[in-house]
């Protein structure tokens, strides 16, 4: 019999490996028949990790995938990750790649990606974006996020409305105020004199 869907154990929780060619509906069906016949092998608020290096999902199949989950205590998390942030290109920001996300990261998932990063959406409370270089948000950044991770410091972050939890560059970690009004135009966050600001765009 053909194994649409296959566990594995990960750091997290669960490794959730999907059929790259198979019908999502068929995918949920078996995925359901799988949960319902070893409910009492899975522990109740067990993450499960998704690969987007397998099957990359719509934002309609995470939250059908979500609820499914969810019904047998289950955290669905998606990670976005196309290859483990390494020492190599940190001394050479200008050959990393950028990875181009379109669509809004939600809590508890995860971002992470050895070059810079480009988000078309906005960044959700509980939710992380990790890039060995820089990180653009066109729109609200309320998760946290950290730029120039393992020593870029010349990395930035920006954002339409950079309103995160918390804010690192390389080493260095910023938190926005607790009553932070709304900024009326787009921010960028960088190291200078050895700690981060954030300051407006300057277009012109």
């Amino acid at each position: 019999m053909r194994q649409y869907i296959t566990f594995k154990g990960s750091r997290n929780g669960l490794q959730l490996v999907l059929d790259d060619s198979a019908d999502f509906a068929i995918i949920l069906e078996n995925l359901k028949a799988k949960l319902e016949s070893a409910v009492v092998f899975f522990t109740h608020g067990t993450i499960v990790e998704v690969p987007d290096t397998v099957r990359i999902l719509t934002a309609e199949q995470q939250e059908d995938l979500t609820k499914l989950l969810a019904t047998y205590g289950l955290v669905f998390r998606e990670t976005v990750k196309k290859e483990p942030i390494t020492q190599k290109n940190i001394d050479k920001p200008e050959e990393l790649q950028t990875l181009f996300v379109a669509k809004t990261i939600r809590s508890g998932q995860e971002v992470l990606y050895d070059g810079s990063v480009v988000i078309v959406g906005d960044v959700n409370p509980g939710a992380e974006v990790i890039a060995g270089g820089d990180i653009i948000i066109k729109g609200t950044c309320r998760g946290v996020v950290h730029a120039g991770a393992y020593g870029n410091s010349n990395a930035t972050i920006t954002a339409n409305r950079l309103l995160a939890s918390q804010i690192r560059i390389a080493n260095l970690i910023a938190r926005a105020p607790d009553h932070l009004e709304q900024p009326d135009s787009t921010e960028i966050a960088r190291i200078k004199d050895g700690g981060v600001i954030i300051e407006a765009v300057d277009f012109e």
